[in-house]
């Protein structure tokens, strides 16, 4: 068996005219759902793009005991398994976190690897003297004070060195992915990781892309959002969808070459094809920008997947309706290959569904730090914390990372021996204290909790989620699910103290834990 997963960044599914989306023209997209079975009710795991990558690699939900960090010595690698098992699984990818402090252990799990440069800020090339006033005359200066901010910096001058299509890092994915396929497609055994960080903020396309959807907007460039509450004016709102639309036809131009290059060597006969994403992003809905700081509104929790598998070829342009997540990709790519899942994974193939097997009654989703959404396919809770300052909400793990660095010296200072959790294969964690100084979680969305409070909202009557509803029913049957969910990822004590959810139901998976 051969396999190609091709994961795009904050794709949104409404983008998608596969499901249901009118603003943007997805012809490849499209063909791809005619050729391959669409899922209607995939959703997020842990969020954002890193903990939505472990959850890749281990098939189970990380959200609960730890924030943004690289994977952990005694973590699955669902990559690893297969190298193991004498499976090759090659990387390729822009996705630049993986190089960071926080991200760096991924990439190694596969066999090799390939890394293009150049995305949103991404320490590549070397400008000891910016050309700063041109930056403020070019990029819109108006809400976001770029100039002054050095990962936007690092973007315009990592900018200068693109100009042309084929030097955008998108292209570049989809054509080391076309060489590799040209050296190995003859071969048997391999899993190709497709990774592109488009269509992420920055929102960079050529022109050509952009063409379609041109707005009234006629000032500087304006395509990298805030994560924050909407100041901008209808036509700056304008301006920034249409250069995310552009990057959208731009990511479906490629996939259709992906495509082509599959029906010009005959490859949906022996192998498979699946493409994702890790999340969406909110455009001006709700009022907001972003992903990190509201609740997981459908918009950016409830993501597309396609998968095609020959053995499935008949049901090429069906959907299913079962509710799937993130977590279920590390299982379905070890049943692929034949592979057993290890203990630890929580996550479930998609094959047994595919074939008319139910999937889950409810799932979690979440980032750490930050509310838990809990949704049935037809209702969606989203549970605020209670106690954001009465409770010490814990990391645990091996490697003290954040996003760009190690832990500071307050949170070592912080640090002590906990017990081992029932993924960790019998090895006990460091513990550290999650909130800083100023008694606030370190992820963004402890510091904007006042903004927003508890809703359930009905999916099917109110898509947009836009009128939450009071149904103690609907809350305290989302709730016991979520309670359950929780204790069958063995999360600690402390979170469900912190989201004021039973503890007494919890206590027998964690019992001794801090």
């Amino acid at each position: 068996m051969r396999a190609v997963f091709v994961l795009f960044d904050s794709l949104n599914r409404t983008a998608l005219g596969c499901y249901g989306g009118e603003q943007i023209a997805t012809p490849n997209f499209d063909r791809f759902a005619r050729r391959a079975i669409t899922f209607d009710k995939h959703y997020v795991g842990s969020l954002p793009c890193m903990p939505a990558r472990r959850d890749i690699h281990t098939g189970r939900l990380n959200f609960m005991h730890r924030s943004w960090g690289p994977l952990e010595p005694f973590d699955n690698s669902m990559p690893e398994i297969l190298k193991s098992a004498g499976v090759y699984t090659h990387l390729i990818s822009d996705h630049f976190h993986y190089f960071e402090d926080g991200g760096a252990t991924y990439h190694s799990r596969y066999r090799t690897w390939e890394f293009i440069r150049g995305q949103e800020y991404d320490p590549w090339i070397a400008m000891v003297e910016p050309p700063i006033e041109r930056f403020k005359e070019m990029y819109s200066d108006r809400h976001y004070n770029v100039p002054t901010e050095p990962k936007r910096r690092q973007h315009q001058i990592n900018r200068e060195k693109i100009r042309l299509e084929e030097e955008y890092p998108g292209p570049q994915c989809f054509d080391r992915a076309f060489r590799f396929l040209d050296d190995n497609r003859g071969a048997d055994n391999w899993m190709l990781h497709l990774e592109c960080f488009d269509p992420h903020e920055p929102f960079h396309a050529p022109d050509k892309y952009k063409d379609a959807y041109r707005t009234s907007y006629n000032g500087p460039i304006l395509d990298w959002p805030k994560y924050a509450a909407v100041r901008e004016s209808e036509v700056e709102i304008a301006e920034i969808r249409a250069n995310y639309a552009a990057l959208v036809a731009m990511c479906d131009a490629y996939l259709g070459k992906l495509l082509d290059y599959f029906d010009g060597h005959g490859l949906w006969e022996d192998t498979c094809l699946i493409v994702t994403t890790d999340h969406g992003f909110l455009l001006s809905e709700h009022d907001w920008w972003g992903k990190n700081l509201t609740p997981y509104y459908e918009e950016i929790s409830h993501i597309p997947l396609m998968v095609h598998h020959p053995r499935f070829a008949e049901r090429a342009g069906t959907r299913v309706v079962e509710l799937t997540q993130t977590t279920d990709l590390m299982p379905t790519m070890l049943d692929i290959f034949g592979r057993p899942c290890p203990p630890e994974v929580t996550g479930r193939s998609l094959l047994p569904i595919i074939d008319g097997a139910k999937g889950p009654d409810a799932i979690i989703f979440g980032m750490f730090g930050g509310p838990v959404g809990v949704t049935d396919g037809e209702y969606s809770y989203f549970r605020y914390p209670a106690n954001l300052f009465d409770e010490q909400l814990g990391e645990y793990t091996l490697m003290p990372t954040h996003m760009t660095g190690f832990f500071n010296s307050t949170e070592l200072k912080t640090m002590s021996l906990a017990h081992p959790f029932d993924f960790t294969k019998g090895q006990k964690l460091l513990r550290f204290d999650a909130l800083n100084e100023a008694r606030r979680p370190p992820g963004l969305d402890g510091t904007k909790f006042g903004a927003f409070e508890s809703a359930i909202y009905h999916n099917a009557n109110d898509p947009n989620q836009l009128k939450p509803i009071q149904d103690s029913a609907v809350e305290a049957r989302l709730r016991d699910a979520a309670v359950r969910i929780l204790r069958g990822h063995d999360a600690p004590r402390e979170y469900f103290a912190w989201m004021s959810l039973d503890q007494t139901a919890a206590i027998s998976s964690v019992q001794g834990r801090k």
